[in-house]
């Protein structure tokens, strides 16, 4: 899957500027689509040449002029045509982290325990955005008012996602200081 998608995506969420995607890919998408603001700002105008995607510049004083990017109806097209394509594969996991635990028998038990501490400490943080992510979607509302309420709720699923995997990140950790612990002496 391209990133085009992804944005594609992000803009169903309304008109934004290309600053404002990069919070909502930090926030909502990262923890499945990662991308930097440069490549963002680059798929934005690729869209915008292939007609998916409107752009409007907006004058500021005192600031630079920003480009307000809006999907259009090609593009709205082009995603509902994406959405229902069968999946091509699993997602593959990527993550250096798991390559220096499969060599941890190898390095100091300190080493690995700090490594897994700072994972920890990463998805503690971003278990935080997303609960106040999901606190602003909520806005006091049970989540059986919200469902019934909201017109989509595919940014919450997706939200919800990214939160079950930072808690099975963290019971993965903690199962993996609790191995190092046990393992110390004998090393």
């Amino acid at each position: 899957m391209s990133l085009k998608y992804a944005v594609l995506a992000a803009l169903l969420e309304g008109e934004a500027s290309g600053y404002e995607l990069s919070k909502v890919f930090d926030v909502s998408l990262a923890n499945f689509w990662a991308a930097t603001p440069q490549q963002l700002y680059r798929e934005l105008e690729r869209l915008a040449r292939d007609g998916l995607v409107s752009a409007r510049v907006v004058q500021q004083e005192r600031r630079p002029n920003k480009r307000m990017f809006t999907l259009t109806e090609t593009g709205r097209e082009e995603l509902r045509a994406f959405a229902v394509e069968p999946v091509r594969r699993p997602a593959a996991m990527r993550d250096e982290l798991l390559i220096k635990i499969q060599a941890m028998d190898e390095s100091d038990p300190a080493a690995t325990r700090a490594l897994i501490e700072e994972r920890m400490s990463w998805a503690q943080g971003k278990l935080a955005r997303y609960q106040r992510v999901k606190d602003r979607m909520l806005d006091g509302r049970t989540e059986d008012e919200y469902l019934r309420e909201t017109d989509r709720v595919g940014p919450y699923l997706t939200l919800h996602g990214g939160i079950a995997y930072e808690r099975e990140v963290l019971r993965w950790c903690e199962r993996v200081l609790a191995v190092v612990e046990r393992r110390a002496p004998l090393g």
